[in-house]
């Protein structure tokens, strides 16, 4: 008689539901299975992880009246294995295999060689294909042999692989322990694995076989409205529903690129909701009028792939020939969605060209089809008559990326005369606010919305602190905040000189937050609050222009040099010998950090630096060259033989030394770095621009708790006005204006909860010593707290 372990009762329970609830079928196949063509699942042995006898029944059925060879055929391409290949190469080509079909070649009547797609699945009717979930099914490797708790067969193929625990226990331990002893000793099982769920009858998670713990993710929601419920009865409602599971299947998986190692990408629920939400508006356009709305996915949210699987999805579903104008107003954005969308394998703009140039190219472009144009609205620079635009074509959707700025002015209306019966939507990560008439009448209301305070909830992206370190130093601009952050608002969006303009027109507003004695007390605080930090993550720092990122670079460099001269001194006094050892792998953390400025170029920059008594040349060879690999790097597979790496990737890259970038404008929107811990705010910035730059450090990341922004300038008047709008209320409801957020709290409530914090952590240690509380080592432990907040501890927000 079976034992009821751990896990059974779990299990059951599930099975049960998949069964009753949603239409699987169930068998439990616990030391019951019997092998053979005509066995419990028709399988010859238990190293078998594809039913075949349910494949052929399907294959079949979905491609009739077929010679046995062409069956025959395509059971062997899914079935068999590459010995040579990777398993994410191996899961990849099974997946395409599933998804676009088999390419068999067999010999009809007359004898003739005929090549033919076999389909796999049925994408149009989800519910005529065969669902079938099997409790606890042996599985045999090379060396050993495992008892998975439940596999999901779809048309005999092992798409879904559920490990489940007691109600007592966590499910990082399904992960940590169960699901890689699985990948080790029977990773045949996963080779066409489309997603894992690791549960505990109350808490489930949902990912790849590839994917981190952290980014396993919870399935809230059924519909975007309801508040969000952590709860595995609505994971399996929302994903194992067949429709959903054949929908997540085929149009919400992605296999990556873009960022030097592939990914296998799977949507989120926010993005599943969402995407099928614009799908919808797509569908409703002629009553629309063309708005199918503004898709608002907060910053860090996955924004650019919810872009990939609508746009893919309209493509696969909607037939017809769309084309997808992609639209942004900066280059750097314009790069970044384009490598996302050649990552995904979607565009090659070296084979087929879809990168605009200038006006006269995009009128050559829209002409000729294509499914994908990118371009920036500053291409619209022509005049048109909207009588002929350069089509009339009424299956071209614009989507304009991050760009409220631009829905006005000569560049929106030639974009309109440009495409008179085009489609629009907006992708962004910051909401329409009340008085944003302009927005709405380009493209309609919200069609989904997932707010900044949702996605912390849901763990999509981690929260933020927020410390005024400028107000402790007495550097923050304060009142003139306002003033400065209005006008650079309207010189980035002209794209011109803006510190010339800055100077000419705001005086001695800039002239204060570019002094240099200021500037200096910035450097300063930068390098100690950082290096005090150094097993954070990377940092960005923002400057209110190129010439003052520049200058910043000197400083830091020379204060840099001289903290870790410091600490070399402070080695000689170190107390005791753990302290000497953290203290040199500081100092060797220090001395290997490389930091850059990331600035555009622009015509005649030479001379303006140099004006300043600033060469700008060695920072434009780094953007343009990139940066030295180092040794450690070039050992792994992936960089091999490779002595350079572009900037933006080498700062993405978590291994990578390049720690500190010094940006003003480049890189503060659309672009993701999970390992980014911290923003060093030294620039004016208001709505929509600063909700865009301080969540740049709110990637969910292994380790990271929280991001950290350090404001330097005085923003909070106008981080409290933008949270009224962009932080929305969670669950409580959608975005709108309204009351101001504060994003501090007070100091002494947060030492308070850190003594509390500092006193557990001694009572632990005590107990687990069997030793009395060391007062010594807390009473200094507190006095440093202290220190801290005199000097400006960390806010949350």
């Amino acid at each position: 008689m079976h034992r009821y372990s751990e896990d059974t009762l779990v299990q059951q329970t599930t099975a049960e539901y998949l069964e009753r609830q949603l239409g699987w079928e169930s068998v439990f196949a616990y030391n019951t299975e019997t092998f053979g063509p005509t066995g419990t699942l028709g399988r010859e042995s238990d190293r078998e992880v594809v039913l075949t006898r349910y494949l052929r029944e399907k294959l079949i059925e979905l491609n009739p009246d077929l010679p046995g060879d062409a069956y025959n055929d395509a059971i062997r391409q899914i079935v068999t294995i590459t010995a040579t290949q990777t398993p994410f190469a191996t899961n990849r080509d099974k997946y395409t295999m599933v998804k676009d079909g088999v390419h068999v070649a067999f010999r009809n009547d007359r004898g003739d060689l005929v090549k033919q797609r076999l389909r796999v699945l049925d994408f149009e009717t989800p519910e005529s294909n065969h669902f079938l979930c099997v409790r606890e099914l042996w599985v045999r490797g090379d060396l050993y042999r495992r008892r998975a708790d439940i596999v999901g067969f779809v048309n005999g193929l092992p798409l879904m692989f559920m490990e489940l625990k007691n109600v007592s226990k966590d499910i990082r331990a399904a992960y940590e322990k169960n699901l890689a002893d699985y990948k080790d000793t029977v990773p045949h099982l996963f080779h066409h694995n489309a997603l894992v769920i690791l549960a505990n009858g109350v808490d489930a998670k949902l990912g790849s076989v590839f994917s981190r713990f952290e980014h396993f993710h919870e399935w809230k929601r059924l519909s975007e409205d309801e508040p969000g419920a952590v709860d595995m009865e609505t994971l399996l409602k929302g994903v194992f529903e067949k429709r959903n599971f054949i929908d997540l299947l085929e149009n919400f998986i992605i296999f990556d690129d873009s960022s030097g190692e592939s990914r296998k990408i799977l949507a989120r629920n926010h993005q599943f909701l969402g995407v099928n939400r614009a799908i919808g508006a797509v569908k409703d356009r002629r009553n629309r009028q063309g708005k199918l709305g503004v898709f608002w996915h907060t910053q860090g949210a996955g924004k650019s792939y919810s872009m990939v699987m609508f746009t893919r999805k309209v493509h696969r579903k909607l037939g017809g020939n769309f084309t997808f104008v992609i639209l942004t107003d900066r280059n750097d954005l314009d790069t970044q969605i384009y490598k996302t969308y050649a990552g995904c394998g979607l565009a090659d703009n070296d084979k087929d060209p879809c990168r605009v140039a200038d006006g006269k190219h995009l009128g050559q472009l829209l002409a000729q089809h294509k499914s994908y144009v990118f371009s920036l609205i500053q291409k619209f620079n022509r005049d048109v008559n909207p009588d002929e635009g350069y089509t009339q074509r009424n299956d071209i959707i614009v989507i304009t990326d991050e760009a409220h700025r631009t829905q006005y002015g000569t560049l929106a209306l030639n974009m309109r005369n440009a495409l008179p019966n085009a489609s629009y939507i907006g992708f962004t990560g910051t909401p329409l606010f009340k008085d944003d008439e302009i927005t709405r009448r380009v493209f309609g209301d919200y069609v989904s919305t997932y707010d900044f305070q949702r996605a912390v909830e849901d763990k999509a992206t981690v929260p933020l602190y927020y410390d005024a370190r400028g107000d402790k130093l007495g550097v923050s601009v304060g009142d003139l905040n306002e003033r400065i952050a209005a006008k650079l608002e309207e010189l980035e969006t002209e794209d011109i000189d803006v510190a010339q303009r800055l100077e000419k027109e705001l005086k001695r507003d800039y002239h204060i937050i570019t002094a240099e004695k200021r500037l200096d007390q910035v450097a300063r605080d930068f390098v100690r609050h950082y290096s005090t930090a150094w097993e954070s993550g990377k940092v960005m720092l923002v400057c209110i222009d190129k010439i003052t990122c520049v200058r910043m670079y000197k400083l830091i460099a020379k204060y840099w040099d001289e903290r870790i001269h410091e600490l070399e001194a402070e080695l000689r006094t170190a107390a005791y010998e753990q302290e000497e050892i953290y203290r040199r792998r500081q100092i060797d953390w220090m001395r290997e950090t490389r930091m850059g400025v990331v600035v555009s170029e622009e015509q005649g920059e030479v001379e303006r630096f140099r004006k300043w008594s600033l060469d700008i040349t060695p920072h434009r060879k780094l953007i343009k060259e990139g940066i030295e690999l180092p040794g450690f790097m070039r050992k792994k597979p992936q960089f091999r033989n490779m002595q350079r790496m572009d900037l933006d990737e080498a700062f993405k890259a978590e291994e990578h030394p390049f720690r500190i970038a010094i940006v003003c404008a480049m890189w503060l929107t659309g672009f993701d770095v999970p390992s980014l811990s911290t923003l060093y705010l030294d620039k004016p910035l208001k709505a929509h621009t600063l909700m865009q730059a301080i969540a740049r450090a709110n990637r969910v990341n292994e380790g990271k708790n929280n991001g950290l922004v350090v404001d330097y300038c005085g923003i909070l008047k106008n981080l409290r006005k933008a949270l009224a709008t962009f932080a929305g209320q969670a669950d409580g409801g959608h975005g709108g204006e309204g009351s101001e957020q504060d994003p501090t709290k007070p100091e002494e409530e947060l030492l308070t909860d850190l003594e509390e914090a500092i006193a557990f952590v001694w009572a632990i240690l005590g107990r687990a010593r069997g030793a009395p509380r060391q007062h010594h080592h807390e009473d200094r432990l507190r006095a440093q707290c202290r220190y801290s907040g005199s000097k400006g501890g960390s806010q949350r927000k």
